[in-house]
């Protein structure tokens, strides 16, 4: 019996040692060898991103196959930095195992760039490399180097404030950068362009800045002393003055830092529509008070229906008598939302009208 015994243990160890020695010999033999080779993009490629187009392709990256030695799956990760930071935290694009390209989005792109340290809307060098690995034990190989350009966009545009005399007007100091008041944006997402409706007076100067308590962070005023619509970001540009010609009152201003302009027109608003004097054919003009900043009229009305509007304004802004109108909208806005029209009652009643700075409307009198 113990014979036996001591038979079948030799046995199942000689099986095992089989077993063993032929798994080794079955086991692929991992020499690094050729590192792939990234084909495309080219060297020199430019990339401008927008918002719009983030789900599109932004580019195909193609790259030759790495070697090993063995027929093994190999993983190449797409990795991009900023130029000159010699890959010490790359961004990852995406990875695959066994292919030989990725495409990568517009909008995976852009947050690889800005992650890597790129600014939303300025033009830098990245580079971009294809690691090709296998596991941890053995050292990736790395392909060539491509440098490209990109123009990342950001979502969250940054603000814009405006300072100087009119702050005043608004319960703050006058040129206090600490309470500059915040400007309300109306670009796409992409482009700069801010507006306010702002109360103001002939000498009253004043500026727009990017960040609050700052001057350091944007500073943009005229050129020059030139009031002609032209701004330049300088610590030495010049006070913004709109109230010159046409005198105090409620003025639309509205800024595009991409293009350095800015546009203003003093605003003339009235009421129209079936339940005014003047019908939809024409404004019923209001008569505007410094002191509280609106506009007010006595009027009989009937019972129909009625909006505010300032066609003198959206013809100088944007060639367009309904750009500025007040309708049935929760909160009421100086700007055209679609709202519907105001239904009221007949009868004589003193309506008065008021702007805030970011056009918020307050109606009284309806």
């Amino acid at each position: 019996m113990k014979n036996i015994s001591k038979s079948l243990l030799i046995l199942f160890g000689v099986l095992a040692f089989s077993c063993s020695n032929d798994d080794v010999e079955d086991r692929p033999v991992i020499i690094p060898g050729d590192a792939p080779v990234l084909a495309a993009p080219e060297d020199g490629n430019s990339y401008v991103l927008t918002i719009e187009q983030a789900s599109e392709q932004a580019e195909r990256f193609v790259w030759s196959s790495a070697t090993f030695g063995e027929d093994v799956a190999i993983t190449y990760t797409l990795e991009i930095d900023m130029d000159g930071a010699e890959f010490a935290s790359p961004q990852v694009l995406g990875s695959v195992i066994g292919e030989n390209q990725l495409s990568v989005s517009v909008e995976s792109l852009n947050n690889a760039v800005l992650a890597a340290g790129g600014t939303a809307f300025e033009q830098a060098d990245y580079q971009v490399r294809v690691k090709a690995s296998v596991n941890d034990t053995f050292e990736p190989l790395y392909s060539n180097v491509a440098t490209i350009t990109v123009t990342p966009y950001v979502s969250v545009v940054p603000p814009l404030y405006l300072v100087g005399a009119p702050q005043a007007y608004y319960g703050l100091n006058a040129w206090d950068n600490t309470t500059a008041i915040e400007m309300r944006y109306i670009g796409d997402g992409i482009t700069k362009v801010y507006e306010a409706y702002l109360k103001v007076a002939p000498g009253d100067g004043f500026k727009f800045i990017g960040q609050q308590g700052s001057w350091d962070n944007g500073n943009y005023g005229v050129i020059g002393g030139v009031q002609d619509g032209n701004l330049e970001n300088s610590g030495g540009s010049g006070d913004i003055k709109v109230a010159e010609n046409d005198g105090q009152g409620l003025y639309y201003i509205q800024v595009n830092i991409d293009e350095l302009t800015y546009k203003s027109v003093k605003m003339n608003w009235g009421i129209i529509g079936a339940a005014t004097p003047g019908g939809w054919d024409g404004e019923t003009a209001m008569t505007y008070d410094f002191d509280s900043n609106s506009f007010s009229i006595d009027v009989t009305l009937t019972q129909d229906n009625m909006k505010f509007r300032c066609k003198n304004a959206g013809d100088a802004i944007y060639s367009n008598e309904w750009a500025f109108q007040t309708g049935n909208s929760d909160p009421m806005v100086a700007y055209d939302n679609g709202a519907g029209d105001i239904a009221v009652a007949a009868g004589a009643t003193t309506i008065t009208y008021s702007v805030a700075f970011d056009g918020v409307v307050s109606v009284s009198g309806l």
